[in-house]
């Protein structure tokens, strides 16, 4: 490496990899939006020619796709070791990765073939790739799970994770699910909104979600409703500049009623008006209503509130 490099602020280098579908290309936009030079679909043996050289003006962002024809996890981890040993380089291996049915799901919605197996079914695809990649993700600095991440909240991850200094706020994810289909996993608080009238049991509501006012009026309706928001407000507005001190990146409250239509719903929404009121940058998903495609992106969102789609 050139001496002139050696005296300078060593540059930031993320190589970013993980199995087909984890959100690769999602995290090198992203990194570009934070002021990364990114390049996707690096080949390995350019990376040090590429480092080598005048210091780059900008921290480096490099996909590496386990589909280019020269890659090999031997070489990827070779590279990891080489690079640590230049003065100048700050690297970081970050593995995106994700639950293999999640990968499936993700397959089935885009109808997309596995690089790995273009001709037999995704499973077998995603087995062989993860399976390649194991030596890899035990080696990773840093690793991200997006099995549950929508991709506004592997943003706010990486944000949180890789922007400048100063420039990490706590991101706030609040989402609606239904029990019968489990509890979500990542959720650091999980709240039961099943006490409250169910707009279920009437007719005419039915078939309606807690985004539209007839349900909302209804489930405000409920003697508990004002008495449950107002302490779960201000539970949150207690908590949640306590974990921003603490250095948590992302805080994720989950509440849940029996079909994840009516009444979680209402309550995330009307949680997510009141921290977005107080100044807390704030993104919601509603898990089922996705799932059913009850819920699109068109709809009006509010000031400071994120909609975090599937």
């Amino acid at each position: 490496m050139s001496s002139d490099s050696q005296t300078l602020t060593a540059t930031r280098v993320v190589l970013v990899t993980g199995p087909s579908g984890a959100g690769r290309s999602t995290a090198i936009n992203a990194l570009e939006d934070l002021g990364y030079e990114a390049i996707d679909n690096m080949p390995v043996s350019l990376v040090p020619r590429l480092v080598d050289g005048p210091a780059p003006t900008h921290p480096l962002a490099l996909g590496i796709d386990v589909r280019n024809r020269e890659f090999s996890v031997e070489a990827l981890l070779e590279l990891c070791d080489t690079l640590r040993g230049w003065p100048g380089v700050a690297p970081e291996l970050l593995y995106l990765d994700c639950r293999p049915d999640v990968l499936v799901r993700r397959y089935s919605e885009t109808r997309r073939r596995h690089p790995l197996t273009p001709d037999a079914a995704p499973t077998e695809g995603i087995a062989r790739e993860r399976a390649l990649l194991d030596p890899v993700r035990e080696a990773a600095d840093t690793l991200i799970d997006t099995s549950e991440f929508s991709p506004h909240e592997l943003r706010d991850e990486l944000v949180a994770r890789f922007g400048p200094d100063g420039a990490r706020p706590l991101a706030v994810t609040l989402s609606s699910f239904s029990y019968k289909r489990g509890v979500p996993q990542g959720a650091d608080m999980i709240l039961d909104c099943r006490f409250l009238a169910n707009p279920h049991w009437i007719p005419e509501l039915r078939d309606l979600t807690g985004l539209d006012p007839e349900v909302v009026a209804h489930v405000a309706a409920d003697p508990l409703h004002a008495g449950f928001l107002e302490r779960v407000e201000d539970m949150l507005r207690f908590l949640l500049p306590a974990y921003r001190d603490e250095g948590k990146a992302h805080f994720a409250v989950a509440f849940g009623c029996t079909g994840g239509q009516h009444r979680s719903v209402a309550v995330t929404e009307a949680v997510a008006r009141g921290l977005a009121e107080v100044g807390w940058r704030v993104s919601i998903r509603h898990r089922e209503l996705e799932r059913r495609g009850l819920i699109g992106d068109s709809r009006p969102t509010p000031q400071g509130i994120g909609r975090a789609s599937a």
